[in-house]
């Protein structure tokens, strides 16, 4: 089966893509293009979809660079293919052809970055607990030391849950009023004490404030369709007992 990539013109004509669960090699609650090691998905079936997306970006597999995501809001400058142990960060950067950086997501935000002009890539993993915590604006930051201008960084948020689908309590609103009172307005009333967040309206904000010429989300949802999106929510509310992870990359 062929995979399945959205593309985003906002990136400059730069190899990427956001990959769907379509097209994988993996099976059961992970059917498709699951690309995440940390899962409990066969090890081989893990390694074809990595393979098969390291193809379509037209790198070699040991050429895609992950990170052990942590939600924490830390970039990272990588020069050369990855050795040894991941690096424990949410978010990377590089001037170095031939290297695909990829987040894996399954409702956080998955947010590539481009200075086309200056040759400078990032990609980052926002979730809340990253995207309030400063992962996107750090991650501009660290373009922005290696030859970027803030001016002509493009950003594009990937598929991710969707406000309507992101139910969350009363502690969550609290904790962000408690950072800026005005991200009230990144909610909507839900059932009885319980809100509505705006995940990809938050990243929108947070990515205009830190100064990028260009910021937009595919408007892609993940909890909304099981057929192209893995998504953990999803599968914790059908009591599932793992849940498949997607690849975003990007490479100069």
């Amino acid at each position: 089966m062929t995979l399945e990539i959205i593309t985003a013109d906002a990136l400059g004509g730069l190899r990427h893509g956001f990959f769907t669960r379509r097209g994988g090699a993996s099976s059961g609650v992970f059917e498709g293009l699951n690309c995440g090691a940390g899962s409990s998905d066969q090890v081989e079936a893990v390694t074809i979809n990595r393979a098969r997306v390291a193809e379509a970006m037209q790198v070699e597999p040991g050429a895609l660079v992950t990170l052990h995501q942590v939600h924490s809001a830390d970039a990272v400058h990588v020069c050369g293919s990855p050795q040894g142990p991941r690096d424990r960060a949410d978010a990377l950067v590089t001037a170095t052809p031939g290297l695909a950086l990829c987040i894996l997501t399954a409702d956080c935000q998955p947010v590539l970055f481009a200075d086309a002009q200056a040759g400078v890539i990032g990609a980052a993993h926002a979730g809340w607990k990253g995207a309030l915590g400063g992962v996107l604006e750090a991650t501009v930051e660290a373009m922005v030391a290696i030859g970027a201008t803030r001016e002509r960084i493009a950003a594009v948020i990937g598929p991710a849950i969707s406000q309507r689908a992101y139910m969350v309590g009363p502690e969550f609103f609290e904790t962000f009023l408690e950072a800026e009172p005005r991200n009230a307005r990144f909610f909507a009333d839900g059932d009885g004490d319980r809100y509505l967040f705006d995940l990809p309206g938050f990243g929108l904000h947070r990515l205009h404030q830190a100064g990028v010429a260009q910021a937009e989300w595919t408007r892609h949802c993940t909890y909304s369709d099981d057929t192209r999106f893995f998504s953990y929510r999803r599968s914790v509310h059908r009591k599932e007992a793992d849940y498949g992870r997607l690849m975003a990359a990007i490479r100069l």
